[in-house]
Formats: C-alpha cells, structure tokens, sequence
C-alpha cells in the first residue's frame, strides 16, 4: 500500500520557474482548474484567503474578470468546460423547465439540475443540444491525459458527463477518475438513486485509509468536513498516483465553499448588514483557501509543480438576499417578496390556476397564502398543458410560454405587466417575439444580446428577469461589491447569500493562474471570463476543442509568456423605452467576437451599472 503523506504541515511554494511558452504536445503540461464555488474577486484579501491573494500577487491577476451570466453554478459550470455561452451549450440556468418527465426528479418537467442523475436524464433526453460541444477535460482524456474530476455534485459531472460511468478502480481510467459528494452513496436520503461513481479495488482502500471514511461526509456550513475527504483524497492518493503514471494530466477540483456557506449561514439572519459579509462566509473563504493550498503543496512534495499550470476561478460572484425593494438611502422597505412571488403575480396576470412542480404539480390555494415551494409554477388550466411556466433562478426568473396559437398573446400579456413593476432591473425577450411586436416589448433588449440565441435547441424562456440590486446602507465594507444586495426569487431568508442576478457584484468573480505558461506578477486588465479557461488551457495543452456554435471564448493570449494585450472595444446596448420610461441598458466589453457582459438594467437599478 502507498505510504500516505500528510500534507498540511507543509509550507507553500508559489514561485514557479517561467519558461518559454511552448504549447505543443510536447511540453506535457499539467493543468489544475480550481473552482471556488461564488468567491467574489473582491472577497480574496490576504487574510481571508492567503494562497489565493498570494497568486494573484505572483502570477496573473484578472482585474476585470466576468462570469458568464445568469451568474448561476450549472451555466458557468458549462462555460468552464466547454469554452462555449448557454445559447450554445443549452445550460441556461441552475433550474430549467425541460418540457419532458424528468425520470430521475420523479417526472417533474421543470427542475434543479445540480444532480447527476438528473443530468444524466436529461443528457439522455437531448443529446445533440445539452453539452453537445466536447469538454476540456474530455478532450485532455481522448489525448491520452490522466483526467480527475472532484469536488461539487451537478457542476463536477458537467465537466465531463461520461466519467460517470468510470470504473473508480485508477486515475488511468479509459473516463477518467470521477470522485463527487454523491461517489459512494448509492441512493440519497430520500432513496431516489445518485447514479454517481463508485471507487472499488485499492484506490477505494487507499482513499478510505487516508479519509478515515467510506463516503464523503454531506454538506455542512462551512463545508469543513466533506472538503477535508475530498482534499485529503486528492492531496494523499491521487496526486501521487498521477505522479507514478508518469503521463500528464488535466485535473479539476470544485470547491463548494465559500457558495454553501454563503447561501445557508444564519448568522446575519433577517438582516442585511453584515449579509454574507459575516463570521462564516469569511470561514468558508478560507475554506475553500486551504483546499487549494493542501493541492498546491502536494504538487511541490511529488515533484509536479514547476509544470503545472494553474487556473483559480470562481463560477460566479455573490450578494446578500434582499426580500424586498430599497429605499433611495440604501434600506429595505418593510415589504415581504415570497418565495414565487413572479409566479404568483403572471398567475393573476393570466387568471390562471398555478401548480408546484416541486410538490408534484400540486394546485396551489394562493387565498390561503400557499406559495411555490422552490419560486417555480406551471400556470395555466391544467398542470399538464401550462400557459406559462415561471422558473425561479435565485437573482434572475425564466418566463417560458410553450408554443400555442395563443403564445404571442400570452408573453405580450405577462411583459405589459413586468415593465411596471419595481422588482425588474433588467428584461430580455425571445428574439422573434421581439422582432414581430417591438412597441408591445419596449424596454428589453433581445436574448441574443446576453448570448442565449445559439446551436442549442434546448427550451429556451422567452422573458428572462434581472432582478434588483443595490448597495446596502450600514455596511462598513470599503468596496461596493461587497456591500451588494438584491432582490431574489428564493426561499432562503434575507440576509443570506444568492447570486443569478446582473449586478457588478455577482459577474466579477475571482480569477487568477500561476504556472510555466503564465505571465509573473502580471495585472490583466483585459476582459477575461469563464468562457476563456477552456480555449486558454487547450492552448497550452495542444489540444482542439470541437462541437456546434460559435459563442465562444478565447485564448487569454496577453496572460501567457510573450503574449500581447488584445484590443478592447466597450459598448453599451440600450433597449427602445417602454410608455413608463423603463429601460434595459447593457454594459458590455468583446475582445474579437468574443462579448463579455459587465451589468445590465436600469439606472439606478443595478449595482455596477453604467448609464450612457
């Protein structure tokens, strides 16, 4: 059996050697992509997060960093491994309405996808239009790499879906070595199955001397003891299996703090200050620090660092709850917002029954107070044949309306209504639907303007909601990021932690690389986005990325040795005005054909926004 090796009395090492840069196969690079799941770029200082604060000191620093927008986990998981926006991948948001029985969600047609076996599902369902496109860490693994996915369930599997059905005997597995916070566990607590992996042979004996269990232990706020297994499992085993292959491998770890932590403290409970700035968002921070530090460390013991490159990113940013309106100085009015409150109002709009399909499409009594369970409804006569279906998203709603005659009829009923009311910072309307009525849709911009309009055939809303956002007054931080709060479909409490929304706040995430490829002690100042990890570290690694569309990312060419600074181009879309002066503006910046979006609504609505 291996000698295991502890790695947490090590001390990190972060200067790498700087080499010319030599993308062909062969310089057999190794790539580690870390995923801090809803780490702020600005939350990272050196004291909340040491060894990530440290590279972006030593190595490049991307000072205008975007996540791909609905700033939602599954869409920038997506992004992350692909290269490609959601009109492409089909990945429009953490819940979708799917239009078919979902086998796995007990025949829900809409749902929260953050579950391999529902994706599983719905990969099934739509083969050519989910994911179509082939992964970076597919493409590693077709090329001969050693590819390991670990960490967060629903975002891991979207990295690569078919290392589901990996062995779990080597890391030289013909899929690759899957480890998730489902591997092991059968079922879940209520029975339904988890369809992740199973570890068997020596490594399942290897991981479990190391972790001391049999199953990574569930989620905890901070999420301290599932992401020990997982680290311990990588930093103690699989490092040094990948060692002993001698091949070079493409690695990703999924983090779920600071996210977990964020969303579900209770210690600013019913209060926006200090919101997700509290005692335990800052713990999961460091949480998420020390995973990276233990797999920077066992890198350095086996020998591995000086050619490796690291990619540190976060999926999204993130803000505290707001379950209500802000006052012009910055409070929260006395108001209520529900979990569903945007499906409860289209229901009344429509004078439609409203059904929950997360409580098996159970009509709801709205005059008793009943509300959604998870802010999502079917509305319409029957459950079965819906008129419009609402899809909570935390800081952003789907309306979908399925084709009828009656479909033009329904959307223009449902955004008369919408552009009235003081929620919306931000609409976006189905093209088409834009293009045959644009007076009847004033005040949107069209989806293709936030790159949902692409290769995948996947159901696609019609209306998409930005919420409210707003900088929260009392809060002592010194930057406005951080002091961002916003309206959110959910059933979390105000004062916790959400995301989804087109605020500053939620689409600057944190990114930073080090390694032989990358520039030292390098301020990219360059827009630079999730949806560029993939092309950039193909590039590195000599490898092609295939599959449909063409809303893609780019190399960060100017943070690679010897590369130099792209052209910039900055714009701001505007919407026609709605009768009431409502109107979408869209802050945005590309790089070639590659569109970057910074904020969007309406002044005064939006944290980060500018108004042109």
């Amino acid at each position: 059996m291996r000698r295991l090796l502890a790695t947490t009395t090590l001390t990190l090492t972060l200067t790498l050697p700087v080499l010319a840069q030599d993308p062909g196969p062969a310089a057999k690079r190794n790539v580690v992509i870390f995923v801090a799941d809803g780490l702020r770029y600005t939350s990272v200082t050196p004291e909340t997060a040491p060894t990530m604060a440290k590279i972006r000191k030593d190595g490049v620093d991307f000072t205008n960093s975007h996540s791909t927008y609905p700033t939602l986990t599954t869409v920038n998981a997506a992004t992350i491994a692909t290269g490609h926006a959601p009109g492409d991948t089909g990945n429009f948001g953490n819940t979708l309405y799917v239009g078919f029985p979902v086998p796995c969600r007990m025949g829900a047609t809409a749902t929260f996808i953050e579950d391999d076996c529902i994706l599983k599902d719905i990969k099934a369902h739509f083969p050519d239009d989910y994911i179509a496109q082939k992964t970076l860490i597919e493409t590693a693994r077709a090329a001969g790499l050693n590819t390991l996915v670990i960490g967060k369930k629903g975002p891991a599997a979207i990295e690569y879906l078919a290392a589901l059905e990996s062995e779990g005997k080597t890391v030289e597995d013909p899929k690759g070595l899957f480890i998730d916070d489902s591997t092991n566990r059968p079922t879940n607590l209520d029975g339904t199955p988890t369809k992740s992996t199973m570890l068997k042979g020596a490594l399942a004996t290897e991981v479990l001397t190391a972790t001391g269990s049999t199953a990574p232990a569930f989620s905890t706020m901070p999420n301290i003891v599932q992401q020990a297994y997982l680290r311990q499992a990588v930093t103690q085993v699989l490092i040094p299996r990948l060692k002993d292959s001698g091949k070079p491998f493409a690695m990703l770890y999924w983090s779920r703090d600071p996210d977990t932590t964020q969303h579900g403290a209770e210690d600013s409970d019913g209060r926006l200050v200090p919101g997700i700035n509290s005692t335990s968002g800052r713990a999961a921070i460091y949480n998420a620090d020390n995973d990276l530090k233990g797999i920077l460390d066992s890198l350095k013991q086996y020998g591995l660092a000086d050619n490796t490159d690291v990619f540190v990113i976060a999926d999204h940013g993130f803000s505290t709850i707001a379950h209500g309106l802000p006052t012009p100085d910055g409070h929260m009015e006395r108001t209520s917002l529900a979990s569903g409150f945007v499906a409860i109002d289209v229901a009344h709009w429509l004078n439609q029954k409203i059904y929950d399909p997360d409580r098996s499409d159970a009509e709801l009594d709205l005059d008793s107070g009943e509300h959604p369970q998870g802010g999502n409804g079917l509305i319409g006569p029957t459950a079965d044949k819906p008129e419009a279906v609402v899809i909570a998203n935390g800081g952003s709603d789907f309306i979908y309306v399925p084709q009828t005659p009656n479909a033009p009829a329904t959307a223009k009923t449902i955004y008369a209504k919408l552009v009235e009311q003081p929620y919306v910072a931000a609409l976006f309307v189905d093209d088409a639907l834009l293009d045959a009525d644009k007076a009847a849709f004033a005040g949107a911009l069209p989806l293709s303007a936030i790159n949902f309009v692409g290769s995948s055939k996947m159901p696609r809303p019609a209306i998409v909601i930005g919420f409210r956002s707003f900088v929260v007054n009392g809060c002592v931080e010194k930057l406005e990021q951080m002091c961002t709060a916003e309206t959110a479909d959910t059933s979390l409490h105000t004062g916790q932690g959400m995301h989804g929304s087109f605020s500053r706040a939620d689409t600057r995430n944190f990114m930073a690389a080090i390694g032989p490829d990358f520039k030292k002690s390098y301020v990219d100042s360059a827009p630079v986005g999730n949806v560029d990890v993939a092309p950039t570290l193909a590039h590195i690694l000599g490898l092609d990325l295939q599959g449909p569309g063409t809303l893609k990312g780019r190399i960060a060419d100017e943070a690679l040795t010897g590369g130099k600074e792209p052209k910039v181009s900055k714009t701001t879309l505007a919407s026609e005005k709605a009768a009431n002066g409502f109107q979408t503006l869209l802050n945005l910046q590309e790089v070639g054909t590659t569109r970057y979006l910074t904020a969007a609504g309406f002044p005064g609505r939006t944290v980060g926004l500018v108004a042109k």
